[in-house]
């Protein structure tokens, strides 16, 4: 959500009691932030109270933002004036801005992501999850506009994903190394492959084949991005007949793979972290 976006809510605060602009972002489970570690100043008190939260969240956690939607929404109720008719100025002001943010607001004050994020979970336990954010971002902004740039994206996520997680095992890798050896390193130290997975569930041969689809999976968009299909290799031309539907592909499979990855690093029953001290 872009600045401009959280100053048009911030101004609705101007008119409300300090209370209430504590009680609205309180409601969802917001807490504020220390005010001597607050960067904004304004003179205004409802204004700074307001940003004593906004501060506190992370802009970039999906799940963060999701339910910072319901206290906007609830800034609207509490702002707009039920007797007023139409629609006043402020509101579509705010409108539009959530509309270049890939949200949209209905007639009942509710928003919505007109853009669903592409991965929403909790990456606040990495040590390092920007990486991952920044190839996230890209995904969402080029998905159905920029096709070659949302494939090469994905290739670029599964790498971050892979980078990430290695750096989370402490597992250092060449730093040039192609990303079928990086995804195979990966597997490897998580125990996703073959020749590492224990008995039960993650050593069945259903698993096995899971796993092994995975793997396909995650190489087959780098090459497809490698082939000229995604961004990051000059070209004579553009690649012709390629669609949303090529690229949502692309997307979905890159998700399905780092979901994987991420899933297995984050469980504390994981078969990897046997013999961990």
């Amino acid at each position: 959500m872009s600045p401009a976006t959280r100053r048009a809510f911030r101004s609705l605060a101007t008119d409300l009691t300090l209370r209430i602009v504590a009680e609205l972002w309180e409601n969802h489970g917001f807490a504020p932030i220390p005010p001597e570690e607050l960067k904004y100043q304004d003179s205004g008190q409802r204004r700074t109270e307001f940003m004593l939260y906004a501060e506190g969240v992370d802009w970039s956690d999906p799940n963060q933002v999701r339910r910072v939607l319901h206290v906007f929404e609830d800034f609207i109720r509490e702002y707009r004036d039920p007797n007023q008719p139409g629609t006043p100025k402020w509101l579509d002001d705010i409108r539009v801005r959530l509309e270049r943010d890939g949200f949209a607001l209905d007639k009942e004050g509710r928003i919505s992501w007109s853009n669903p994020p592409v991965l929403v979970r909790d990456l606040s336990t990495l040590s390092d999850a920007s990486g991952i954010t920044i190839e996230l971002e890209r995904i969402r902004r080029d998905l159905t506009t920029d096709l070659q740039g949302a494939i090469g994206a994905a290739k670029q996520f599964i790498e971050a994903t892979a980078k990430t997680a290695l750096q989370e095992l402490k597992i250092t890798v060449d730093k040039n190394a192609a990303l079928p050896s990086l995804i195979s390193t990966v597997h490897k130290e998580l125990k996703l492959d073959a020749a590492s997975a224990p008995e039960g569930p993650d050593g069945s041969k259903a698993i096995k084949k899971i796993l092994s689809g995975a793997v396909n999976i995650a190489v087959g968009v780098a090459e497809l991005r490698n082939q000229g299909f995604g961004s990051g290799h000059g070209q004579a031309s553009v690649p012709s007949g390629l669609g949303v539907r090529h690229a949502r592909l692309t997307v979905n499979a890159a998700v399905t793979w780092c979901e994987l990855i991420l899933d297995t690093l984050g469980d504390p029953a994981a078969p990897w972290r046997k013999g961990k001290a």
